[in-house]
C-alpha cells in the first residue's frame, strides 16, 4: 500500500520531504560531499567525461571533474548543468548555440568535459534549468541570468535578442523574485515567488495562453501518432519523435513569438506552486490545487477531451504536489485515494498524455490523467519526463524508470522498454538526492 498520512498535515509533509531532499543549506547534507551519475544518450555529450562522445551509457556512471559539492543538477534537451554549494554553475554537452556559456569555437571533443560557467560571479546561484538550445540560472535574490542561442525568444530579453554568450540577467523581470523557470521547445515560462506567472517565447498553438495569438498564421504540426502501439511498433514510433523534433529545429521562419517575459494575463487572479514546459504545451500547478493547461492537446497532454489552446484546467479527481512535462506527456506527484474509512491518503504518481512508448506507466486511457500503479508501495517525492521516458525518485532515494529503453535511458542495463515502474538498481546503496532527465539522458546526483 501507498505510506499513509493524515490528510490534514499531508501539504506540510510533503514540503517538508521535498525541503530536505534539496534544500541542502538548511540541513545535515550540507556535510556531505555528492556526486554527479548520468546514463542514456551519449550523442552530444550530456553524460560527461566518463565516457566518448556518441558513446551512451546503460547503468548510471559517474561524471567526474566536477566538485564534490553540487547541491543541485538540471537537464538540457542535449546539455547537462550542475549548481555548487557555493553558487557556481558548471556545465556540459551540447554547445552548438553557446548554452554551456564557451565559445562555439571550442573543440567539440572537449563539450563532454564539465566546465565552470564563467560570468556569473556577480551572483550566488541557487538553481539552473535549460532548454535545447539556452541555459538558466536563478539567482539567490530572485534574479533570472539566461546564455545561448534562441531564434524563438526563450532569452526573454529584448525584442530581437537571439543570443547572449555569456550569462546576461533578464532586466524586464528586475524587481520580481523568481522561484522557478521551465522551457520547452521554443517557449518558457517562470514562476515568481508571489505565484505570479510570466511567459515568453514562441507562442504558436496557445502554449502561452492567448498571449501571442494576434501574431500566429498558422498552426504547427502535430507530432506523432498516438495510436496505441505494439512491440514491433515502438522503435519507429520513436524514429518518427526525433525526426519531428530536427524538423522543429530547422522550421524558423513566420514564427509568432513574445520577445519580453510578460503576465500569463489570463491567470492573473491566480497564484501558482508549479510550472512545466512540455514540447508545445505548458502546465501550471495553482495554489487551488487545480492543473492548468494551453497548448497542443493532439494527443491530450493537457488531460481533457476539449481542444487545446485556450488555458483550462486539467481534469483529474487527485490533488496534484507537483508537476513535470515530457514531450508530449505528463507527470504529477499526487495525494492518492488509499483508506476512505480512516480518512488517510498516500502519495503517488500520476500520468496522461503520449504513451507511444509506455511512458506514462500504466495501462488505461491516455486521455485523462490516471495512477501509476507500479508504485504501489513507494512514496514518490519527485517526478522527471524526458522525450519517451519517466523517472521517479522516492522517499527511500531510490529510482525508478519506465518508458523507452533506448540508448539505455532507463539505467537498467539494456535498451529494452519498459512498460511499468523499475528500480534502477544499478543505483541500489546510493542515496540518492535528486534525479532529472533531458531529452534522452539523465542525471542523478547522490550523496557520498
Amino acid at each position: 500500500m501507498f505510506s499513509l498520512i493524515k490528510r490534514a498535515s499531508l501539504h506540510t509533509s510533503f514540503k517538508t520531504s521535498i525541503r530536505r531532499h534539496f534544500c541542502f543549506s538548511t540541513n545535515s547534507t550540507v556535510l556531505k560531499k555528492t556526486a554527479v551519475y548520468s546514463f542514456g544518450d551519449g550523442s552530444n555529450g550530456a553524460l560527461g567525461d566518463h565516457s566518448i562522445i556518441g558513446v551512451d551509457a546503460y547503468e548510471a556512471t559517474r561524471i567526474p571533474r566536477l566538485p564534490d559539492d553540487v547541491s543541485s543538477i538540471a537537464a538540457g534537451h542535449y546539455h547537462s548543468l550542475a549548481v555548487t554549494r557555493d553558487g557556481e554553475v558548471w556545465a556540459w554537452g551540447r554547445n552548438d548555440e553557446g548554452q554551456l556559456g564557451r565559445p562555439v569555437s571550442s573543440p567539440r571533443d572537449t563539450w563532454n568535459q564539465p566546465e565552470r560557467v564563467k560570468g556569473l560571479d556577480q551572483v550566488r546561484v541557487k538553481a539552473a534549468s535549460a532548454s535545447g538550445v539556452i541555459s538558466a540560472a536563478i539567482g539567490d535574490d530572485g534574479s533570472l541570468w539566461v546564455w545561448g542561442k534562441s531564434k524563438r525568444g526563450q532569452l526573454g530579453l529584448a525584442e530581437g535578442m537571439m543570443d547572449a554568450m555569456t550569462p546576461s540577467k533578464v532586466e524586464l523581470l528586475a524587481g520580481t523574485e523568481i522561484v522557478k523557470v521551465s522551457f520547452g521547445w521554443g517557449h518558457a515560462l517562470a514562476q515568481t515567488k508571489d505565484g505570479r506567472v510570466y511567459g515568453w517565447g514562441y507562442s504558436a498553438g496557445g502554449r502561452l495562453g492567448d498571449m501571442g495569438k494576434a501574431l500566429e498564421t498558422s498552426s504547427p504540426p502535430p507530432l506523432v501518432n498516438n495510436s496505441p502501439a505494439t512491440s514491433h511498433s515502438r522503435s519507429s514510433m520513436l524514429d518518427e519523435a526525433e525526426k519531428i523534433v530536427s524538423e522543429q529545429m530547422e522550421k524558423e521562419k513566420n514564427m509568432p513569438i513574445i520577445w519580453e517575459p510578460s503576465l500569463v494575463q489570463e491567470l492573473q487572479h491566480l497564484k501558482f506552486l508549479d510550472v512545466a514546459c512540455g514540447f508545445d504545451h505548458s502546465l501550471m500547478l495553482c495554489c487551488d490545487g487545480k492543473i492548468y493547461g494551453c497548448g497542443d492537446n493532439t494527443y491530450n497532454q493537457l488531460g481533457r477531451v476539449t481542444e487545446g489552446s485556450k488555458i483550462f484546467p486539467v481534469e483529474m479527481s487527485f490533488r496534484p504536489l507537483s508537476i513535470s512535462a515530457g514531450l508530449g506527456h505528463c507527470l504529477a506527484v499526487c495525494e492518492v485515494p488509499s483508506d476512505e474509512t480512516t480518512g488517510e491518503i498516500g502519495i503517488g504518481v500520476v500520468s496522461w498524455g503520449w504513451n507511444g512508448c509506455s511512458q506514462l506507466g500504466r495501462r488505461g486511457p491516455d486521455g485523462l490523467p490516471g495512477l501509476v500503479e507500479g508504485l504501489v508501495g513507494e512514496r514518490p517525492v519527485s517526478v522527471s519526463g524526458g522525450r519517451v521516458h519517466s523517472i521517479v525518485l522516492t522517499s527511500k532515494k531510490e529510482l525508478w524508470a519506465w518508458g523507452s529503453g533506448r540508448n539505455g535511458r532507463l539505467g537498467l542495463g539494456s535498451s529494452a522498454d519498459e512498460p511499468e515502474p523499475t528500480l534502477v538498481e544499478c543505483l541500489e546503496g546510493f542515496e540518492v538526492l535528486q534525479a532529472v532527465a533531458g531529452f534522452d539522458h539523465n542525471l542523478v546526483l547522490v550523496a557520498e
